[in-house]
């Protein structure tokens, strides 16, 4: 594969302050293609139902994240949950590990805001802070 994984801040600010972010993160996100991983959208619904978020309907969340930034879902799938035991415990949070692991086996370059995941960043995962 090829293109841009945006984290789900990423999509968060996109979608409220596309100009806070970065120049580099909104480069990406014009070039595209951009994906939007199904993890992304279940870390949104576990910190909605929680109280910690809120994006009004969570599935109206995710249907105008995908269009607003033209992205594509990647689904996650044994290979990626295979790589996650394999990465070094820099990041603890699961989701970020889980989308890290996806970007390094799709070749996908990461697009987060995170301070933390770039610290993963390799020949084999590209990441845009």
């Amino acid at each position: 594969m090829n293109g841009y994984l945006l984290d789900a801040n990423v999509a968060l600010i996109a979608g409220v302050r596309s100009d806070s972010l970065s120049r580099a993160v909104r480069r990406a996100i014009q070039r595209g293609p951009c994906w939007l991983s199904v993890v992304s959208y279940w870390e949104v619904v576990l910190k909605s139902t929680k109280g910690k978020l809120n994006v009004g309907e969570t599935e109206r969340w995710w249907r105008d994240s995908l269009e607003l930034l033209a992205a594509r879902p990647l689904p996650l799938t044994a290979e990626h949950v295979s790589l996650i035991s394999h990465l070094p415990r820099i990041h603890e949070d699961p989701f970020d590990r889980a989308l890290i692991a996806q970007a390094m086996t799709d070749e996908l370059t990461l697009v987060t805001t995170d301070e933390h995941i770039p610290m993963y960043a390799s020949v084999r995962c590209r990441v845009v802070r």
